[in-house]
């Protein structure tokens, strides 16, 4: 089954000269493939009883193709609001109350609860600051309730916490829902899903939608997304932001200030105006941090200043000005809904990519000598490098953070200790917190190691930990659109890629490489 975030293809190379028509040389290069499918078009061409038959039955897969092409492999995306030239609006109200009563009837399913128990199953709903979260919350509130699930709403929240939700006393919900479109624009929006074993995996998403697709193309525009009752209005943002700081505070142990660990640390977070905010007032602040200087901190769905993604030039540019303008010791760029992040060294020297995994690499196998770390396939011979030489294991995997994380549990299960998976995007995911990537507890893994060095009588900061690590001369990523029919993607891909691999002239001796991959 395709779905509108299109299969992507990666091509990446890591050569000392690699050659292409009309431009200059380079040692990385690389290509993403973003697909963007045209609604169908419907053709009524019936003059009897059979072809109205027909019609009809065009028309119900058509509107149940509508909420198939809404999965986005783990997660389900769609265009929330007008604005957005060349795309209609698809994620709908009615298409949200489906597929969120789809999910709750599928939790239900498969609960130790039951659906014969008379113990209701309670799902809880997060969202980040998006202007279209308030019509489609209601949407999945309606949903829950008409599957028979006890709802709960979180309000503005992040996406790790809404699987904390999952874990944490006392809520300990039995699922979660965030509605999130990531660093897409304010026009998006998405659900991702969480039960206490996780994430949902692809195959379960797609199950989802299937029944909801069926529901959606019977019911049409007509359902109602009215509420039974109000949902509960819960404080699980405090919760969780303590638990963050329980965690500093124990593993630091301060020997002054246990209780305030951070005093004398000036730390500057740039939330894009996300969900981000709460790292700085409720863990930081409360932990005894200076941060002034903070950037974009207050929710505003419309993200003015710039895209909430630890991979935007503008967003590290901003907070890598900020940290040298007040001397800070660190700097912390997360995405809208907090499950990746991007930091900032003492010195300026932005560290996301490459770069962070090497940096949660080496604080990992100080922890864990000997471990495997996996990672998408994008990176580079370098950071192999820095990790073998550091007596890790470096497993390089398809691109995708779920099958980087899913590939992690796998060698887990196997027997092959594995406590870091990374993708170059930003997302990061620890066996300690539950293979859950969690942008504000990677940065509280990196805030307890800058602590420790300090403590430790070392002042050079936290990026003194990669400074052995080689930088490719220059990296390119390149996005192309590639329109066709969702069934016909991935056979594209791999002619389109195939052509322009044509054009490419890659010297591959003396330990260049370059990796090719379709995913979707």
């Amino acid at each position: 089954m395709a779905s509108t975030s299109a299969p992507s293809i990666y091509l990446q190379g890591n050569a000392r000269k690699t050659s292409f028509p009309s431009s200059s040389s380079t040692r990385q290069f690389r290509t993403t493939l973003t697909f963007s499918f045209p609604p169908p078009l419907t053709k009524v061409t019936c003059v009897n009883s059979s072809s109205t038959a027909k019609y009809n039955e065009v028309i119900v897969d058509e509107e149940m193709d509508r909420i198939r092409r809404l999965q986005n492999g783990s997660d389900v995306r769609g265009v929330a609001l007008e604005g957005e030239k060349g795309r209609t609006v698809d994620l709908t109200p009615p298409a949200v109350e489906a597929i969120s009563e789809s999910f709750g009837e599928w939790v239900i399913n498969g609960s130790e609860k039951g659906p014969e128990s008379v113990e209701e199953v309670r799902v809880s709903l997060g969202k980040d600051p998006r202007i279209s979260g308030a019509s489609l919350s209601a949407a999945v509130f309606a949903g829950l309730s008409r599957a028979g699930c006890l709802v709960f709403d979180m309000g503005l929240a992040t996406t790790p916490a809404c699987f904390m939700s999952t874990m944490l006393p006392p809520f300990a919900y039995d699922a979660s829902i965030m509605m999130t479109a990531s660093h897409l624009p304010y026009t998006r929006n998405g659900l991702k899903f969480f039960t206490r074993k996780g994430g949902l995996t692809s195959p379960e998403v797609e199950e989802i939608c299937e029944k909801a697709a069926r529901k959606y193309a019977n019911r049409l525009t007509k359902v109602s997304t009215m509420l039974n009752g109000t949902p509960t209005r819960v404080d699980f943002m405090s919760t969780y932001a303590k638990h963050l700081r329980d965690i500093i505070k124990e593993r630091v142990n301060h020997p002054l200030h246990y209780d305030t660990p951070l005093k004398g640390f000036q730390i500057i977070v740039n939330a894009g105006n996300g969900s981000g905010g709460f790292f700085t007032w409720d863990v930081l602040d409360k932990l005894g941090a200076d941060t002034f200087g903070s950037l974009h901190l207050n929710p505003d769905g419309m993200f003015p200043n710039h895209i909430p993604n630890p991979e935007d030039k503008i967003a590290m540019a901003l907070t890598r000005a900020a940290v040298l303008e007040n001397s800070a010791d660190l700097g912390i760029v997360f995405d809208t809904d907090v499950d990746r992040s991007g930091v900032v060294d003492n010195k300026g020297n932005p560290i996301n990519g490459d770069k962070l995994i090497a940096l949660m690499s080496a604080i990992v196998l100080r922890e864990h000598p000997g471990t495997t770390i996996v990672t998408d396939a994008r990176t580079s011979m370098a950071l192999t490098k820095f990790i073998t030489t550091r007596s890790g294991h470096h497993c390089l995997y398809r691109v995708g953070y779920r099958n980087v994380i899913d590939k992690g549990v796998h060698l887990n299960k196997d027997g092959i200790e594995t406590h870091l998976m990374m993708e170059t995007s930003g997302h990061g995911a620890l066996k300690e917190n539950y293979f859950l990537d969690d942008g504000a507890y990677m940065v509280v893994k990196i805030i307890i190691e800058m602590v420790r060095m300090k403590l430790a009588g070392l002042d050079e900061g936290i990026g003194s930990l990669i400074k052995d690590l080689e930088e490719p001369m220059e990296s390119v990523e390149l996005r192309m659109n590639v329109i066709c029919e969702p069934r016909h993607a991935k056979a594209k891909a791999v002619e389109a890629i195939e052509k322009f691999r044509s054009y490419i002239e890659v010297n591959l001796k003396g330990g260049n490489w370059m990796h090719a991959e379709t995913v979707g």
